[in-house]
């Protein structure tokens, strides 16, 4: 009984870990796994009374990792609200940036993020009706994942040229007839991704320090600069006007369900293909997604990207036990912790059980806490000054990274933003942007 209790306790205390990492752009779960790895022999010491009680050390390394994983789950739910709510651009250029943020200069914003809550809770229950028809897919017999990986480098090209070939922005600067715009927007999205791996290349060789001795991942200032600093200084320029958000407390009946089945599958199972691939980001899922969809609603895009965005961080754990490869910082700092046993018969390890409990629990509590904290933001997000609001964020992600990272990490955030306005200014999709990961991996692989 004393074990389920902690289990319990440590699942929601990584999910109100995961509502502050999810809320605060720039503060990624894979730093807080980072530092919990560190000070994980502090944590088993702090817990050693409970030895008494026949806790074992082992089982205390076992509430770290699914702590962990708590946070992942919850960062999953619960990053859809800075989404949506922080970052928009003016009305004009809604569509080019993101459809949460379209939502949200209609006064949708709360349907967006229930959009999203329902998303990434489908996706946790695809994945549970799926958990052993993978084993036995991507495991022996079929051994899938032994096929894929003697193929690995034909697989992430075909990726990359699939992202670029399936770039629908028209750049009509030379002249608006005929193929020319179509032909320009995948060239520029094809020099967006080559700069960003060239950048991927460069960066790599930097040995960055934490001024006060926290880990210093290069990665993490260069996402932030890709991704998250350019939409937030887009907005801050362009000063969206932003309507009272309306609240509809069965916005679930406007749904429609068929649709959102169909996104919310789809979105699973790239998210679970996703977990296989090196290098592949939830954002590359949810090109892969889109284009297994083809044509779908503003709506449907959202639950989607979702989908993929929980449905890789579940299948990132379960892949561990049955790959037995780490393909986020959270399941690196997991191996650390715990004996990873291999999920190779019928049988499931009971290391994987554990925190199949963590991710089902912590899944059912972030929904809830979700629809919550869309509701709250939704209610008091017209009457907050927008524009201070922005320009507190973007102070604090430069703060985390100097913390993290140090000057040079300024310098790395500073280049990876120049890269990442690309997009935004053009119009085509950020997901190009993740050259930065699979041009060196390419490398790697050739």
């Amino acid at each position: 009984m004393l074990d389920f209790l902690l289990i319990v306790v440590f699942c929601v205390l990584g999910v109100l870990l995961g509502i502050i990492t999810g809320l605060l752009p720039g503060l990624h779960v894979n730093n807080v796994a980072l530092i919990m790895l560190s000070i994980s022999s502090t944590i088993v010491a702090f817990c050693s009374p409970l030895f008494a009680f026949g806790i074992s050390e082992q089982f205390i390394l076992i509430l770290i990792a699914g702590f962990m994983i708590s946070v992942s789950i919850s960062h999953s739910f619960h990053d859809t609200i800075p989404t949506t709510f922080i970052g928009a651009p003016d009305e004009e250029t809604a569509l080019s940036v993101l459809p949460a943020h379209s939502l949200l200069l209609k006064g949708d914003g709360y349907k967006a993020v229930a959009l999203a809550a329902l998303g990434s809770y489908g996706a946790i229950l695809v994945c549970l009706a799926l958990l052993f028809p993978l084993r036995f897919i991507i495991g022996p017999p079929l051994s899938l994942y032994t096929i894929i990986q003697e193929g690995m480098i034909w697989v992430l090209l075909a990726i990359v040229i699939l992202m670029i070939l399936t770039e629908k922005t028209r750049i009509t600067e030379l002249g608006n007839s005929g193929m020319l715009p179509s032909l320009l927007g995948m060239l520029f999205a094809g020099f967006v991704f080559v700069l960003s791996g060239i950048f991927g290349i460069l960066i790599f060789d930097f040995h960055l320090t934490s001024p006060i001795g926290l880990p210093a991942p290069v990665l993490f200032p260069a996402l932030a600069g890709l991704f998250g600093v350019p939409t937030l200084l887009n907005s801050l320029f362009t000063e969206p006007a932003i309507p009272e958000q309306k609240i509809e407390p069965l916005i679930q009946n406007r749904i429609e369900k068929k649709s959102s089945l169909i996104s919310i599958l789809t979105g699973s199972i790239a998210g679970i293909f996703v977990s296989l691939i090196p290098g592949l980001t939830t954002a590359t899922g949810t090109v892969l997604a889109m284009n297994a969809r083809q044509k779908s609603s503003q709506e449907q895009t959202i639950v989607t990207l979702s989908a993929v965005n929980t449905a890789a961080t579940f299948s990132v754990t379960v892949m561990l036990f049955i790959i037995l490869r780490a393909r986020s910082g959270v399941t690196l700092a997991v191996r650390d912790l715990i004996a990873i046993e291999p999920w190779d018969s019928f049988a499931m390890p009971v290391g994987l059980m554990y925190l199949l409990m963590f991710l089902i629990l912590s899944g059912v509590l972030s929904y809830f806490l979700t629809l919550y904290m869309g509701r709250l933001f939704a209610k008091k997000f017209h009457v907050i000054p927008y524009q201070k609001l922005v320009v507190f964020t973007l102070i604090f992600i430069c703060s985390l990274v100097v913390l993290f990272a140090g000057v040079l990490g300024l310098i790395v955030l500073l280049a990876a933003t120049s890269i990442g306005f690309l997009p935004i200014t053009w119009g085509v999709r950020r997901s190009h942007c993740m050259g930065v990961l699979l041009i060196p991996i390419i490398l790697y692989f050739l």
